[in-house]
């Protein structure tokens, strides 16, 4: 049926004429889209018609319990999507994670079977990282707001601002490494509040203020890549920055995120995000993953990855700052 649509599709668009249907004008009635032009307009509804074969082919690959769909991400290409919303890792990247010290591990035979530090209020609000690819920003402070919150018993929320304007290592909107981010953090003497330093979603000229740090860190450290031991570090020590593949999250809806590894592939690693915690839905095994495309995203902002299988790269950068 879909195959049939783009091919009307198609050839309409070669008559000139404008592009509808009832499900686009959902779409851009849902998330208040307004095209300036006719051409920008069918460019954007035909970009979405390829994208419904993309998640189509996403719920028939799916091995775990999620649903792809429409989303606020449905008109945007795939290098769209890349430039605006993520942050690709380089070899050389993954190469400087090396250099990391290893944290101390977990005894798993402790571990218990499920976690989720938002009940434990070590968790704030999901935010929303705009078209600005600062990812790897909200990723350092979801860490250590957690980090500092179960130390101090005070849920702190951090500026990703500081970070994007006064980072030097780091390229702001254009991306960067967590694990860069804690030794820049350190450099500066800690971070201010959210509200002190509040969110832009663009980068600027750094205006970090000395007297107002909220927050300051002593270190960083590299977890283990086996998922039972970065399970056991979570329940023990708190949020855990990560990165991932995307690829799979463009269209998630919800449920338990398990893509075939050629959809998803493990070497991509191009988003970073924060696991928050784990348990099991369904007889599936998950990472609780906490992101940074805003509350209306996913299930409320949140992103269920199938555990225990490396699905996505989920354990090939897991970090953490100590305090």
């Amino acid at each position: 049926m879909l195959r049939v649509f783009i091919i009307a599709t198609i050839v309409a668009a070669a008559a000139g004429v404008k592009l509808t249907s009832p499900t686009f004008e959902v779409f851009m009635l849902k998330h208040e889209r307004v095209y300036e032009t006719e051409e920008e307009h069918n460019v954007r509804y035909w970009t979405f018609y390829k994208n419904m074969a993309k998640w189509e082919l996403y719920n028939k690959a799916e091995q775990g319990t999620a649903t792809y769909g429409m989303n606020q991400f449905a008109d945007l290409t795939e290098e769209e999507f890349s430039k605006h919303y993520l942050s690709p890792v380089t070899s050389k990247g993954m190469n400087m994670l090396n250099s990391l010290p290893e944290a101390e591990e977990v005894d798993v035979a402790d571990t218990p079977a499920e976690m989720d530090w938002r009940t434990k209020n070590a968790v704030t609000p999901v935010k929303n990282q705009g078209q600005c690819g600062s990812c790897w920003a909200f990723s350092t402070t979801g860490n250590i707001e957690g980090r500092w919150a179960i130390k101090n018993g005070t849920l702190v929320s951090l500026s990703e601002q500081e970070l994007v304007d006064c980072d030097k290592v780091d390229l702001g909107c254009n991306g960067g490494l967590p694990f860069q981010a804690y030794a820049e953090i350190m450099r500066l003497g800690g971070l201010e509040t959210e509200e002190d330093y509040p969110y832009t979603g663009r980068g600027g000229a750094c205006k970090f203020d000395g007297s107002k740090v909220a927050v300051d860190i002593t270190g960083r450290e590299k977890v283990s890549t086996d998922e039972k031991k970065i399970a056991a570090y979570v329940a023990a020590n708190g949020p855990v920055s990560i990165g991932l593949n995307a690829a799979a999250m463009q269209f998630y809806t919800g449920g338990v995120s398990h893509p075939l590894s050629f959809l998803c592939e493990p070497s991509g690693i191009d988003h970073g995000v924060v696991i928050v915690g784990y348990g099991t839905e369904s007889g599936k095994d998950y990472w609780l993953i906490k992101n940074s495309w805003g509350a209306t995203w996913g299930e409320k902002g949140y992103y269920k990855l199938y555990r225990g299988k490396g699905c996505c790269g989920c354990n090939q950068m897991v970090t953490s700052a100590t305090l």
